[in-house]
């Protein structure tokens, strides 16, 4: 019996009705209606399995090998207790603990399983998870703590689970993978490899492979810059200069150490004998009886970053060297030649991360992760952790939560990056600049093609946000990037799930950490009246149509057309078998009128976005335009195909 069998089997049989009202969105149910529905969970979720079970299996994304069918993902990033949270009983709150019945309000890997007909429906073809492993709850931000703070890597966390079920959170897990290959997606996990949480499994175990303070030390206030409170270590400006200097030149050799005041604030680990748990935080005792704890982290670049330290995480000490025992931008990031010796390595940790992917894809299937903060992962460490994936399977991806698209990646074994159009998308300066740049050079690896994360403002929080969500959505699809669909953007969410990149001073105090998605319970409103749905439906439907073309990087398919109108882009991507056109207006709030002057000649090409125009016929003369807010216009060769409802 297969895992996906075997939970339709445990809700056959554990079936009742419940002691009250179980509504879910009709989204989840036709995939078109947004009506809440009440439903008995027992059923629904029986029957949303079973039509996976019996439908017809479709294949997976393929490539070359070696990860490269990441070139034609087209992706739906999920934060399972974010994505598929609802109010199941309709009593206008969001519950933490499960009902009277056993079931959550939060999101879990059932629901996500449920989810899978939908999220295959809008196009999809890779799902990517945020983190799923257990969550630290020391220091903890919000309510339930941030997925990015990992207890224990090797577990997943237990509040995934519905506890009706009796079933382990294993078992939905294995449920969810083997569902998402039934429907021909593909599934990528997210990790962060280099920190814990401060009360995660690893400290009590072996207290040896963390960094440690005396308890008395305090904690930087935020705006302090109290040298004998920890934080990141205060450099005199000289030194400073200098190991900005070094470190620009790639020049590890003797870089400057914190100044000897932050480094007695460390202590060597106690033994793991030594070590206890004290209201929720590892606290070791020395021989000597100094008691000591684990410190938070905090940014590792640059050195005179303002950030306070993170509470929730710390640093894993990847190399044990008694002149390094401290936290700094040299024993975590740019590590100092003296100390980044194979005889220094903690060899038992090495071990231990390089078996983390390994045990998900022995034990699930998955075919692929995102790497958070891999940049700060020891070389000769990340090689193995690649070489040891792919071992178990030569097809398996990796993707590099890096802003630049560069041949490092390319070379460190990964197959994707987070990239900067992100960051981009809504400066139209910025946007033209990076098409051009696609006209000119070859990307050395795909980077995601999308205007939101889980790190950044909406998309639909932008001024005229529905304007600028479509003109979003139609560029997205036309760029040499990975589609990628943030869980929420086809909802027109507005709240970010973190204020981590991109957000003024003003925007971080309206949306206060403990309010966050990331730390605290929220969920979409999955039963909002008008959605992009539709939208987004038909824009995956022509990536998927023309998707050797769009998704090839060959700066000769991209061709950057001139148009009188600085704020018309005319955008053609071109092949032997096929040309694509959008022109688009990257200005918001404004119609712009226009001559486009297209560098193609002798084509009739007809209209799939944005215009009821039956076709135009081109040979190399402008075209006369008005494009009201961010609109966007594409033609193809060929007959246009049905339009869905957007």
């Amino acid at each position: 019996m297969s895992a996906l069998e075997h939970i339709v089997a445990i809700l056959h049989e554990k079936r009742k009705e419940l002691s009250s009202p179980y509504y879910v969105p009709g989204l989840w149910i036709d995939h078109e209606s947004t009506r809440p529905q009440p439903v008995n969970p027992y059923d629904f979720y029986a029957d949303r399995l079973q039509s996976i079970l019996d439908a017809e299996p479709v294949s997976l994304v393929e490539g070359s090998g070696g990860g490269e069918w990441t070139r034609k993902a087209i992706v739906y990033n999920v934060f399972p207790r974010v994505t598929t949270a609802y109010d199941h009983g309709h009593d206008q709150k969001l519950a933490i603990q499960p009902s009277a019945d056993g079931w959550r309000d939060t999101g879990t890997l059932l629901k996500c399983m449920a989810l899978l007909p939908y999220i295959q429906s809008l196009g999809i073809n890779t799902v990517h998870l945020l983190p799923i492993t257990s969550v630290g709850q020391a220091g903890k931000k919000g309510t339930l703590g941030s997925p990015y703070g990992i207890r224990n890597a090797y577990e997943l966390d237990q509040n995934l689970a519905e506890p009706a079920l009796g079933l382990s959170v294993d078992d939905l897990f294995a449920g969810f993978v083997e569902g998402a290959h039934r429907l021909g997606m593909r599934v990528v996990m997210e990790f962060v490899l280099r920190t814990a949480s401060k009360d995660g499994d690893w400290i009590g175990e072996h207290p040896e492979w963390f960094y440690w303070i005396r308890e008395s030390v305090p904690d930087r206030q935020p705006g302090s810059n109290n040298p004998n409170a920890y934080g990141n270590p205060i450099f005199p400006p000289t030194d400073l200069d200098r190991v900005k200097s070094q470190v620009a030149r790639r020049d590890f050799n003797r870089l400057p150490a914190p100044p000897e005041s932050y480094r007695a604030m460390f202590t060597q680990p106690p033994r793991p004998d030594q070590v206890h748990l004290e209201h929720g935080n590892w606290i070791g005792v020395l021989d000597d009886g100094t008691r000591v704890r684990v410190p938070g982290a905090f940014a590792d670049w640059p050195p005179d970053d303002n950030q306070p330290p993170w509470t929730d995480v710390t640093y894993l000490r990847m190399y044990d060297h008694p002149n390094f025992n401290y936290i700094a931008y040299n024993t975590i990031r740019m590590y100092d030649t003296e100390l980044a010796r194979p005889e220094n390595a903690v060899k038992d940790l090495w071990d231990a991360i390089a078996g983390v992917i390994p045990h998900y894809q022995e034990n699930f299937g998955i075919d692929g992760v995102m790497i958070d903060m891999g940049h700060a992962l020891p070389m000769p460490l990340k090689q193995r952790v690649v070489s040891s994936a792919r071992q178990i399977n030569p097809d398996f991806a990796f993707w590099d939560e890096n802003f630049l698209i560069e041949q490092k990646s390319v070379d460190e074994g990964y197959n994707a990056v987070l990239g900067y159009m992100v960051f981009d998308f809504h400066l139209p300066d910025k946007l033209r600049e990076f098409l051009g740049r696609l006209a000119r050079e070859q990307m050395p690896l795909p980077f995601f093609a999308t205007a939101e994360s889980h790190n950044t403002p909406r998309a639909f929080s932008r001024p005229f946000a529905l304007e600028y969500v479509h003109y979003a959505l139609a560029m997205s699809i036309m760029v040499p990037g990975i589609p990628f669909i943030h869980s929420g953007f086809e909802l027109m969410e507005t709240k970010p799930i973190n204020t981590g990149l991109g957000f003024s001073d003003e925007m971080i105090r309206q949306h206060p950490t403990e309010t966050l998605p990331l730390f605290s319970e929220w969920a979409f409103d999955w039963t909002r009246a008008h959605t992009l749905v539709g939208s987004v439906r038909y824009a995956l439907t022509i990536r998927r149509q023309y998707a050797d073309l769009l998704a090839n990087p060959d700066p000769a398919t991209v061709l950057i057309g001139h148009s009188d109108n600085p704020h018309i882009v005319p955008l053609v991507r071109q092949d032997a078998q096929h040309t694509v056109i959008a022109i688009a207006s990257t200005s918001m709030g404004t119609t712009e009128r226009g001559r486009a002057y297209l560098p193609i000649q002798q084509h009739r090409l007809s209209p799939l976005w944005g215009t009821d125009v039956p076709h135009i016929g081109h040979q190399s003369i402008g075209i006369d335009l008005s494009l009201g807010n961010g609109h966007v216009l594409i033609f193809a060769d060929g007959e246009a195909f049905p339009r869905l409802e957007k």
